[in-house]
């Protein structure tokens, strides 16, 4: 079992601490549903050191990187980051990334659950190219700071204005007065920052944000509404929406995946899957009542079969249950009803429109 920096204060502090992919994690520490609306309303701070963070020097760097993935990375800015796919030759998802670009260095940052994987598939891919890797997961801690608090929170602990940092882009700053990278994406829907920094300062950046956060609303929030806020913004999660089955098209995608320029493993794959017109959709629905479809539910119309669920919950924000599927294009229309099989039982949900929550800017 795996730890992070945080991890004695999470049992410390009632975290209901589980086994995620090797990584002893909170799930939660008092309910889903608090901390859910936490980060909808002010602030909550996750420790997210479990995510694979891997660095790219040397001269090939960069044409390294635009052989793995789907995006386009010559292009990146300093301090810009994109969001892109690794695929293998058929045009499967092997994970989704987050690509950074600093002035020095890359920085990819993987699923916790692929890292293993992914590292294994760069070395075999390395050859003849000049470039250095680093696997520094355990060396460097990662946190996110997300919800509409975010930015008053961290800013007077930087060195930098962290308010001049745009979407999808960061920076190298101090924090605390130690050297970190500090970016703004995030995986809830909501405006935020994520800070990494030498394992050592970990924990004492977790208890000053903690404390420093207290009057604006701040709490720890786990895995768990971190996985209800990601699918109110309809985020793919790798191992429901995404796989090694499951192309970028057919994922809904299409935006990360460039076609044009560099030539990346699965391409030609690719070309093809987005030419194909008898793919499934991806899909949001919505349902009455308390009870969610989860994921392997299928969907049906009448006695035939239309798709099944990848992901499914209720949703605090909607006071709802909603989920995500794929499904026949036919029924992908917003409006139209299925039928998920719940455990024998037929329950309608209506087709719904894309992502289920957008904040206001």
């Amino acid at each position: 079992m795996l730890y992070t920096a945080c991890h004695q204060w999470h049992v410390d502090h009632g975290g209901r601490m589980v086994d995620f992919a090797g990584w002893e994690m909170p799930l939660l520490y008092s309910n889903i549903t608090a901390e859910h609306h936490a980060v909808r309303k002010s602030a909550g701070l996750f420790d997210i050191a479990h995510m694979g963070r891997l660095f790219f020097t040397g001269p090939d760097a960069c044409r390294f990187l635009d052989t793995l993935l789907t995006n386009n990375v010559e292009s990146l800015k300093p301090g810009q980051i994109r969001y892109s796919l690794v695929t293998n030759e058929s045009g499967g998802i092997l994970d989704d990334v987050l690509v950074y670009r600093f002035t020095d260095f890359y920085m990819l940052v993987v699923n916790a659950s692929n890292r293993l994987k992914i590292v294994d598939w760069i070395e075999k891919q390395r050859q003849g190219f000049d470039v250095q890797i680093e696997d520094l997961t355990s060396e460097k801690f990662m946190l996110a700071l997300q919800g509409p608090e975010s930015l008053g929170i961290l800013n007077p602990l930087a060195e930098a204005d962290l308010s001049e940092i745009k979407y999808y882009f960061g920076l190298e700053t101090q924090v605390l007065g130690v050297d970190a990278l500090v970016s703004r994406t995030g995986y809830t829907g909501e405006d935020g920052f994520e800070v990494v920094l030498d394992q050592s300062q970990g924990m004492l950046l977790w208890e000053r944000l903690i404390s420093e956060g207290e009057s604006a609303g701040l709490i720890a929030a786990g895995l768990g509404c971190r996985d209800t806020l990601r699918l109110e913004a309809a985020m793919p999660l790798y191992g429901h929406e995404l796989d090694e089955q499951t192309d970028p098209f057919t994922a809904g995608l299409n935006f990360a995946v460039k076609l044009q320029g560099t030539d990346f493993i699965g391409k030609e794959s690719l070309i093809a899957a987005k030419a194909r017109e008898d793919r499934k959709v991806r899909v949001g629905f919505t349902m009455e009542g308390k009870r969610a479809a989860r994921e392997g539910c299928l969907l049906y119309e009448g006695d035939q079969q239309m798709g099944a669920v990848t992901s499914g919950s209720f949703s605090p924000t909607l006071d709802m249950p909603i989920g995500m599927a794929y499904v026949d294009a036919s029924f992908a229309e917003p409006g139209q009803i299925l039928e998920a099989d719940i455990r024998g039982k037929r329950i309608a949900v209506k087709v719904a429109t894309l992502p289920f929550y957008k904040r206001e800017r």
